[in-house]
């Protein structure tokens, strides 16, 4: 199962891209942090995050830097070619499914 929840700040404000299909998509980044034994020490780790068509509108008028976020969602892989290299790439986001803000109770809206 391709499940994942994450506990974060955003990065960057959601932006939000309009298609001709009529899909939006919206994106932003979220660092998590976690503790790491071997050096024990807090590290961060940084997501992108997207997100699509009506939550995707609500994220880019909500989902601000800095602002405490849960998010439910998956794991999606991106592959395509480098056209400079010729390089075979991928990268790796969260594709996310529910929204959650956390801190005041106005801020607790499931989106």
């Amino acid at each position: 199962m391709n499940t994942v929840v994450l506990v974060g700040r955003v990065g960057r404000d959601a932006e939000v891209r309009y298609f001709e299909s009529g899909k939006v998509k919206a994106n932003f980044s979220l660092a998590v942090n976690r503790w790491d034994s071997k050096t024990k020490s807090e590290v961060t780790d940084w997501f992108n995050v997207d997100v699509w068509d009506k939550q995707a509108e609500f994220a880019g008028e909500y989902v601000k830097k800095g602002r405490q976020v849960a998010i439910d969602g998956r794991i999606a892989q991106n592959k395509w070619t480098d056209k400079a290299t010729g390089e075979d790439k991928e990268s790796f986001m969260v594709v996310a499914t529910e929204i959650r803000f956390l801190g005041s109770k106005r801020d607790a809206e499931v989106l």
